[in-house]
């Protein structure tokens, strides 16, 4: 039997992104002759990959664009997030010794994120992360992405996984939604990017700080789903 698989979203679950995103999103928003967003914003911004925070963002001053305008603000927006990866973004309190418990316990770990995996790679590579996960999966990686179950489902195939064995560990809808529809426990975080508390995503377990993650969570949860199944 493969080891157990743990797999993260990035922002908003490993990442404290934020703040970078704000401010390359509010730089397209000035060229595009708009007011900047807040961060109150972000929560539900975020999520679906830059281009639709951008779309989103847009929607939300009620400015029109055309399929080329936004090709054009997510180019723009693209080369002001690289320029100062890592900026501010920082791994989330506990983060580190969790995936330490993890690794020292055998288990495996991976990376599912709608941003493009480019920018996953680069941010994960800044925060000298990278080498910590046998799998990194962006919205770009497959012809689909979270909600849709087949993200989990090919990061898990990547990283050598089996699905009966895996966890997804995230803090949206998009997350918890994939992992339900590729039929894989959750445990989520409410610390991160969500317009709504988690626990109305029915995630099979709530964690308000990654001192709580461990081993034996994550087998249990592995258990329990399998005895259900």
């Amino acid at each position: 039997m493969t080891s157990p698989l743990v797999i993260f979203d990035l922002d908003g679950t490993l990442i404290h992104t934020a703040p970078d995103l704000m401010t390359s999103l509010n730089h397209v928003m000035e060229l595009n002759g708009l007011e900047p967003v807040t961060f109150d914003d972000m929560t539900w911004l975020v999520g679906q990959g830059a281009k639709v925070m951008i779309e989103r963002a847009w929607a939300l001053h009620k400015h029109p664009s055309s399929p080329e305008q936004l090709e054009a603000a997510f180019d723009a927006f693209l080369i002001n997030y690289a320029a100062d990866m890592p900026g501010k973004s920082l791994p989330y309190p506990g983060l580190l010794a969790a995936l330490d418990r993890l690794d020292a316990a055998g288990m495996r770990l991976a990376v599912c994120t709608n941003k493009t995996e480019a920018l996953a790679r680069k941010l994960l590579d800044a925060l000298e992360l990278t080498s910590r996960f046998v799998a990194i999966t962006g919205g770009d990686t497959f012809a689909v992405r979270k909600p849709h179950g087949d993200h989990i489902l090919g990061t898990i195939e990547m990283a050598g996984g089996s699905p009966g064995n895996a966890v997804m560990v995230g803090d949206s809808v998009n997350d918890i939604l994939a992992a339900q529809n590729a039929k894989v426990p959750t445990i989520a975080v409410p610390f991160g990017y969500s317009d709504k508390p988690v626990t109305k995503f029915n995630p099979d377990i709530v964690i308000a700080h990654f001192d709580e993650l461990d081993a034996g969570m994550v087998e249990r949860l592995i258990a329990k789903t399998d005895q259900a199944a």
